[in-house]
């Protein structure tokens, strides 16, 4: 990759497998996982993050341990403990997974997320993206820059530089819609990437790796890898079916 200065910038892809609310119980997830383990293991080239509910989140992590393949949990509380009913704070997750999906709420609870994920040794995998509503309104670049801004409100630039970013147009989450590669390349340069060079300065910014999520599969994911901007991609639905390794295999080559 070339940074904006023209200094030749290497970041590792990444294609991290969110379930969501799937694969909840130990019997499917560890069944699934097996299967997927060995030849996702030997896929070199791209760094490969599972994100199983966090029923199962032990279990996985165990079953992954000797390999690998990397786990992140769905989601987190900012604070060690608390009366927190039904929250998982980032202490319960530090012997359990490398990384966390931090998901867009309001700026302020996702910031103080991203912080204590990072002060925790956690990777903080951020979502930002428009609804449709913006996105046919011309909203996009004012609204995924302000949450990009808000989330990383008083980190230093080195911690920015430990935190992925995903990109996920809301419109196009589950609805078999994906924005085009051109766009997700246009909005995570000009804006996710433009946002981080305004707050924390270009080097710091072309650390970052940048994901695009948003209904991303075998047929699709190379198109998105071919772009510059594109450092790899999470994936829902797709996560959950044995062509996931498929998918994996096809980023890889296509960032070779």
């Amino acid at each position: 990759m070339t940074g904006i200065d023209g200094a030749h910038v290497m970041r590792q892809p990444v294609i991290a497998g969110n379930w969501k609310m799937n694969l909840g119980r130990n019997e499917e997830a560890l069944a699934f996982v097996r299967s997927i383990r060995q030849p996702l293991n030997d896929t070199d080239g791209v760094e490969r993050i599972v994100c199983p509910p966090f029923t199962v989140l032990a279990a996985v992590s165990e079953v992954l341990q000797a390999t690998r393949i990397r786990v992140g949990a769905q989601t987190m509380h900012w604070e060690d403990k608390g009366a927190h009913t039904g929250e998982v704070s980032p202490t319960m997750l530090q012997d359990l997974c490398t990384h966390v999906i931090i998901n867009a709420e309001n700026d302020a609870v996702v910031n103080k997320k991203v912080s204590a994920a990072l002060a925790h040794g956690l990777t903080p995998i951020l979502c930002v993206g428009e609804n449709l509503a913006q996105n046919e309104g011309g909203q996009t670049e004012d609204f995924v820059g302000g949450q990009v801004r808000a989330a990383l409100d008083g980190l230093r630039a080195e911690d920015v530089g430990r935190c992925i970013i995903a990109y996920e147009p809301i419109w196009a989450i589950g609805t078999g819609r994906a924005a085009t590669p051109a766009e997700a390349n246009r909005v995570m340069g000009l804006v996710v990437r433009g946002a981080l060079s305004q707050k924390f300065g270009e080097e710091a910014a072309q650390k970052v790796r940048v994901l695009y999520g948003g209904s991303v599969d075998a047929e699709n994911i190379a198109g998105f890898m071919t772009m510059p901007e594109v450092d790899g991609a999470l994936v829902g639905g797709a996560s959950l079916k044995p062509d996931f390794v498929e998918l994996v295999r096809r980023a890889a080559a296509a960032r070779a």
